[in-house]
């Protein structure tokens, strides 16, 4: 049923409202590759054959004005592309997507997920001291221990400040 709904739709709208982004992108890439490497060869080409060597090199079109052009289209494709995205999460494609979550809040400070054991270390809560056991986040004034460093491994003695 759904892909009828999906064949009706598609066959209401005009070819050039749906293609005109793609088609967009299509003629940018297609201008920039005929101004950056077609005509640069057809140019040296062209001079080669009439009067024997090169003497001037080819301007790209689309470079003059301070490349308004590349600055323009990128605007309009990466607004295209930003409005097809908004269509999308607003559901004019296969009835939208859903913009709501599933994720509960766990409760009483415990992680909703469960770390994987491994062999070396035991199983212990994001919120927990693994050392002492005891919870020291979100918590004012409870420095994190200064004597653990990465790994587990003592860490260095804190740095003298010196004297201004």
């Amino acid at each position: 049923m759904a892909n009828e709904i999906e064949v009706k739709e598609s066959e209401s709208e005009h070819w050039m409202n749906s293609k005109w982004r793609p088609m967009m992108g299509w003629m940018y890439m297609l201008v920039c590759t005929m101004d950056m490497v077609v005509f640069p060869i057809l140019w040296s080409l062209l001079q080669s054959l009439n009067h024997g060597q090169v003497t001037s090199q080819w301007q790209p079109l689309t470079l003059q004005g301070a490349g308004l052009f590349h600055i323009a289209m990128g605007a309009v494709l990466g607004i295209a592309a930003f409005g097809r995205t908004q269509e999308k999460l607003g559901g004019a494609n296969n009835g939208g997507i859903q913009t709501g979550t599933s994720y509960v809040p766990p409760v009483n400070n415990q992680p909703s997920y469960s770390l994987p054991q491994n062999n070396f270390e035991p199983n212990y809560t994001s919120s927990q001291n693994r050392f002492s056991g005891e919870s020291n986040f979100n918590q004012p004034g409870q420095p994190v221990s200064a004597t653990v460093g990465f790994g587990g491994k003592a860490a260095p003695p804190p740095a003298s400040q010196p004297l201004l």
